[in-house]
């Protein structure tokens, strides 16, 4: 397995380094005489170490050098963030522009209550979204990012859900032959956090999108522009088995009204060990993406994109 490339320090290649996965310094990586592929990540949600983490775990999972530029808005500062970590390991997308990247991943982010211009940061992620249209071969969205670049690229609402689809739920693949759902069990998991919802109906009348998996319970789950720039799923197969714990918890002492997450503790019981039933579906979607999204499609010459 060949390594992802990260800063030396970053927090994150400690803790990957104790579950055994491979990465490599930039340090070591410059004697390397390959091009790795080249990705960004506009990370907006506030949990930054752990967001970042969970990603690069799933990027690892992949058998070509990954090279990771971190990006964060300059409109919006996290408070959440470790002191000193947005500055040692972040840029801001200003600094970025003159780029090109074989791919992008846009996170997700806790601001669905707000209409998409409520939020701080909209016209900077505006900039951001048109930029990885021309500059990057393929962007994966994730949950709110789903719902923000699929309005801002087709004109797709979101809806307010009445209570938060939260928990862990099965999915059925709409299209086995499909490239990004290759290897996808017929039924899998995926675990959703979200007060908001994109509906088929809409997505429906745009031709140039497919529905390649969805969900009774959670609804539509994930979508691709037929020409393979565009990637949207609305749940986050990248969570760790306590992330939705955490959230519950969280949501609990701040005297919010939330149920028990569905389907991830045994018996319902906050006070069990969760089950972990998505991981697999997980690496295997990542590594479609990065396979037959990215690097079979992107050029070697990144200024041909």
């Amino acid at each position: 397995m060949v390594p992802i490339i990260i800063p030396q320090t970053l927090p994150a290649g400690k803790i990957l380094e104790q579950e055994n996965i491979f990465i490599m310094n930039e340090s070591r990586a410059v004697h390397q005489d390959i091009r790795p592929l080249k990705l960004a990540i506009l990370n907006l949600m506030p949990t930054k170490i752990q967001t970042e983490t969970q990603l690069l775990r799933l990027l690892s999972n992949f058998p070509i050098q990954i090279e990771i530029d971190l990006l964060a808005t300059k409109t919006y500062k996290s408070t959440h963030a470790p002191k000193g970590h947005l500055e040692n390991f972040y840029t801001n997308f200003e600094e970025v522009d003159n780029k090109k990247y074989d791919g992008m991943i846009i996170t997700g982010a806790p601001v669905e209550h707000l209409d998409f211009d409520e939020v701080k940061y909209w016209q900077e992620l505006e900039k951001v979204m048109d930029f990885a249209a021309k500059n990057v071969y393929s962007t994966l969205h994730i949950c709110w990012a789903a719902q923000a670049a699929l309005y801002f690229h087709f004109g797709i609402p979101k809806y307010e859900l009445p209570e938060k689809m939260f928990g862990v739920f099965p999915h059925r693949v709409c299209n086995q032959q499909h490239p990004l759902t290759r290897g996808f069990d017929d039924l899998f998991h995926v675990p959703h956090s979200r007060y908001t919802e994109v509906r088929r109906e809409d997505i429906e009348k745009v031709p140039e999108l497919e529905i390649l998996a969805e969900s009774e319970r959670a609804g539509v789950y994930l979508m691709a522009t037929k020409n393979r720039r565009l990637v949207f799923q609305t749940g986050h197969p990248e969570y760790d088995p306590y992330s939705l714990r955490k959230e519950y918890e969280r949501d609990i002492s701040q005297g919010k009204k939330i149920n028990v997450p569905e389907n991830y503790f045994p018996e319902n019981n906050p006070k069990k060990e969760p089950w972990v039933s998505w991981r697999s579906h997980a690496n295997l979607l990542y590594a479609n993406w990065l396979n037959y999204f990215v690097y079979q499609e992107t050029p070697y010459n990144l200024e041909d994109i």
